[in-house]
């Protein structure tokens, strides 16, 4: 196991998080699909609102984060947005974001995707970031809206919500990182192809608990 630690200490300034106020119970979902209401895995999820997407529930917590850190986000030097469920196939969400919190023009921005972990690859490139003296700031942001096709198991289980943590000095930090781990592995359980809808999944793990 390889331990990745930054050359100066770095923690957590600033966290926030916004959840949609729409939610929809797993019984309703039953009630379309099947006969019964046995072994739901949740009671209700949280479902975004038709003026809600990624890079609002996005913008939401960032806010969030920054009420909490008190800082001017003219002092953030990167802003990344992480998701599996970015609105434009094209256009950064993270740009959207910068400028919403009024963090441009002297900012770095980009999108990070993956299937459950876009929102922590964030958080380990922030640390790196901040942690390598480039920057005194950087916001990493996960955040995701529910994709799973109607009737499938993903309906009962993904909702809609996000999360953005303010990297910053540990002298300002709330709690700071003594050092990060990442495993990734090419697990072809969990994908969308171009132009597709809803995302596939083989169930191998995706059932799985993690």
């Amino acid at each position: 196991m390889t331990i990745m630690n930054t050359t100066k200490e770095v923690g957590i300034v600033g966290y926030g998080a916004y959840v949609p106020r729409y939610r929809l119970p797993a019984s309703e979902i039953a009630r379309v699909w099947t006969e019964g209401q046995g072994g739901l895995p949740i009671k209700e999820k949280a479902v975004a609102g038709l003026d809600e997407d990624t890079v609002t529930i996005s913008i939401e917590a960032a806010r969030n984060a920054l009420k909490r850190a008190g800082i001017n986000p003219q002092e953030i030097r990167a802003v990344w947005a992480g998701s599996e469920s970015h609105p434009y196939a094209v256009k950064p969400t993270s740009t959207v974001v910068a400028e919403a919190i009024g963090a441009t023009p002297d900012v770095q921005a980009a999108d990070f995707e993956f299937a459950c972990k876009a929102g922590t690859e964030t958080l380990q490139a922030a640390i790196g970031f901040v942690g390598s003296g480039m920057a005194k700031y950087a916001l990493g942001i996960g955040a995701d809206t529910a994709q799973g096709r109607p009737g499938d198991a993903l309906e009962y289980t993904t909702g809609s919500g996000g999360a953005a943590y303010l990297i910053g000095p540990k002298e300002e930090s709330l709690t700071y990182f003594e050092g990060t781990y990442s495993y990734v592995s090419d697990t072809p359980d969990f994908f969308r192809r171009p132009y597709e809808r809803y995302p596939q999944h083989g169930s191998r793990f995706t059932g799985e608990p993690a």
